[in-house]
């Protein structure tokens, strides 16, 4: 392996981001096979709006850089590294959680897991910039537990866009905010780093 692949990995505890993505793809199993009969009759939103949440926060985790100053004073700038590695972490992430959902595609499948992915990813990766890498999961994790709460009665178009974690099927307005928080946070991440010190 490259010294500077290896050394970069090593900074952004990249083995232990990809061992805790393993463990959040044995709990997603877990429970897909153990629903919760009042929760959800079907069984798969926990495991949608869950499991991408916890993906996103072992990401996140990943995101600090314990060479902040070399970072910036680097000859070649690191904004394309930064987004490589946030693009790879969330491809992995949405390949290990959709093989876990056995709903159709129009209710919780494959489809809701990965768009659930993006947006968790991508509220992360915003919150890595404001707050540093080490809370960066915080913000998420009140988002997605306040929406699961809050959503059970909520219908309309606009529920489609503030409760986009817990939307069953290809929701456009769902979709849309899902990726609409990705691309802001992968941009943003991009370009600016993790938050020093947070």
């Amino acid at each position: 392996m490259n010294p500077g692949l290896s050394l970069y990995a090593r900074s952004r505890a990249l083995p232990l981001t990809l061992a805790t993505l393993a463990a959040t793809n044995g709990f997603a199993v877990w429970a897909a096979g153990a629903p919760d009969a009042h929760l959800d009759p079907g069984g798969q939103v926990p495991v949608t709006a869950l499991a991408p949440l916890l993906a996103a926060a072992a990401i996140g985790a990943s995101l600090r850089s314990d060479s902040d100053e070399l970072d910036r004073t680097a000859v070649r700038p690191w904004w394309s590294r930064r987004l490589a590695h946030l693009l790879a972490l969330t491809a992995l992430a949405s390949v290990l959680l959709t093989s876990v959902v056995a709903g159709h595609a129009e209710t919780f499948g494959a489809p809701v897991m990965i768009r659930d992915v993006l947006g968790c990813v991508g509220i992360v990766a915003l919150s890595a910039v404001v707050l540093g890498a080490r809370l960066s999961w915080l913000p998420a994790l009140g988002y997605v537990s306040a929406v699961y709460l809050a959503s059970s009665g909520a219908h309309g178009r606009a529920a489609t866009v503030w409760a986009w974690p817990v939307q069953p099927g290809s929701q456009p307005g769902a979709w849309a905010a899902a990726l609409a928080a990705f691309a802001l946070g992968a941009v943003l991440y991009a370009v600016r780093g993790a938050r020093p010190g947070g």
